[in-house]
Order: structure tokens, then sequence, then C-alpha cells
């Protein structure tokens, strides 16, 4: 498939790449990780604005893991929203998801916590998953619901989390919303090879943070498609990117829970990219994508 082939034709979708583009360079991973985190940081924040009616504010939980508090101002449900923000595991905080953490928050009429959870290369696997599960346990260990949520590597994250509470035999997980997530797919074929140059993440970027991250091969939890049981996991609504190397990760994810019985829903967003999430105040595509996530989570959440 050639380059052109590989990016969409909404021409608002192809503006955000071109914004994004300006703050984070396509060959991002060949720089300092410190650079890399700067160049994040300067795009999320010109992507940030929003004006969700929703409060804030910001905990410590077990006295280590640092998460922000989000309150809609129109509460609709005691169930728990658990967000857990993407970035290939070395970039991404509290501040680099907090509008879209907030319109979560808002639109669903739940409230919301988000983790910022240790990075690499300075805390290899399994510090991330450790960090996200005793927010968590937090939750259910008080007799709460929650929905995991999570969007790139923290769908990896969010992925791992409801088979642990399904191995442990805990109750309370009402389900798992993963946005363009990374699931451990076969980097030779799929989409990892139909879109290996798509704009804002390619294939080699992904080989680039599994190896940094030091997972080990085969772990179900840093890479959920390599499970052999799929049966019990929580009820599911996962989306993929068309223009995005993990797409597949996606559709395969949602088709083994479904062949397994477990409730899941897949959707493909047919002009998207990956990290489309911050461009729905200017895609069409995009505000599209988020609405249909939105009500995803309100119906795994109980919400009417």
């Amino acid at each position: 498939m050639t380059q052109s082939m590989q990016r969409p034709s909404e021409p608002e979708i192809l503006d955000f790449i071109a914004q994004c583009e300006t703050f984070y360079p396509a060959d991002a991973t060949g720089a300092s990780i410190a650079q890399q985190r700067a160049w994040y940081d300067a795009l999320c924040v010109a992507f940030g604005a929003t004006d969700a009616s929703a409060s804030w504010s910001d905990d410590i939980v077990g006295g280590q893991v640092p998460v922000r508090r989000y309150t809609p101002q129109d509460l609709r449900t005691d169930v728990q929203l658990l967000y857990i923000h993407g970035g290939g595991f070395v970039v991404g905080s509290l501040e680099s998801h907090h509008g879209i953490c907030a319109e979560l928050a808002a639109g669903v009429g739940a409230c919301l916590t988000a983790v910022d959870y240790r990075l690499a290369p300075e805390h290899l696997w399994p510090a991330q998953i450790e960090d996200c599960d005793l927010v968590l346990q937090d939750f259910l260990g008080r007799g709460q619901q929650v929905v995991l949520i999570g969007d790139s590597a923290g769908g990896t994250l969010a992925a791992g989390l409801a088979r642990r509470v399904r191995d442990r035999g805990l109750d309370g997980l009402m389900g798992q919303a993963l946005i363009y997530p990374g699931l451990g797919g076969d980097l030779s074929r799929g989409s990892y090879v139909s879109m290996a140059e798509a704009p804002g993440l390619s294939t080699a970027d992904i080989r680039f943070y599994r190896d940094l991250l030091c997972a080990p091969a085969g772990d179900p939890e840093a890479q959920p498609l390599s499970a052999s049981d799929f049966s019990g996991l929580a009820p599911a609504y996962v989306t993929g990117a068309f223009f995005d190397p993990l797409h597949d990760d996606a559709a395969e994810y949602a088709g083994a829970l479904v062949r397994a019985g477990v409730e899941a829903w897949f959707r493909s967003e047919p002009q998207m990219i990956h990290a489309w999430l911050r461009a729905r105040h200017m895609s069409p595509g995009a505000a599209e994508g988020f609405a249909a996530l939105i009500a995803a989570i309100r119906h795994l959440a109980g919400v009417r």
C-alpha cells in the first residue's frame, strides 16, 4: 500500500494531522525521552481546551499513585470511571488528557478518576499496571462499581486489569472501553503492515515502545491478544482507527471476546488516525466517534 493510501481524506482530520506534525515530528522516537515528552506536552496543550461542566481535584492513592478526580455538574450514577491515558508508556500525564477526561465525566454523568502511572524507561513493566491496579482495587475494595477506560497504551492496561479482576474472582467491574488500544498483535501482518506508515503512529514506533517497556513475551496482561482464554471478562466497547497500525488489535480483541461469550462491540472509525480523541472539536468524524464512545460508556455503566 502506498503512502497516499495510508492517509484519510476528511479535510478536517488532514488539518489535524498537519497541526500535530508542527508539534510532534513523525520521527519523534529517534529523539531523547526528555525531548519526546516536551514535544508531546506542547501538543497536548495545543489541543487541550475544554468547556466541560465538571470540577476536579488532585489526590494520591495508597500514598504513591497520583490521580485526578472529576465530578460532573450533572451526576447521574454512582458507577466510577477509571481513565488510563495513552502515550506508549513513555509520555502522558494527568495534564495530557485533562480535557478528554473532563468531557467524558460530563458526557457520561459519572465521576471519573485519571491515573498518573509511572512511565518507561525509568520504570519498566509491570510498574504501570501495578499503579493502575492499586487505584482500581481502592474502588473495588470499597464495594464501588467501575468502568475501565483506556486509550492506546492505556487500553493495554485497561484490558490487562480486566483480566486481573476476572482471575481474582472480584466483583464490581462493569465494563472496559478501549480506544485504539495496543494489545500485542503480530507486527508482521494485518494493519501493522497495511498501515505501517500511517500518520500519528507507525509500526516502527510501536516496536520502539514495546522494546522500551521490556514486558515479557506472551504476558497476557501486557499483550492481551496472547491470552488463550477470554471467557468471563468484563463487557467491552472497543474502537479502532482505520488509519492506524493498531486497528486490527482492536478488532481481534473484540472478536475474541464475542467468541468467548462476552458482550462486546467493535467500532471502526473510517476516517480516523491514532490519537483522534484530540481532534474531537475540529473533525466531524472524531466528534462522531467521541459521541459513540460516551454512549458506549453510558451503556456499560448502566446510565439511562
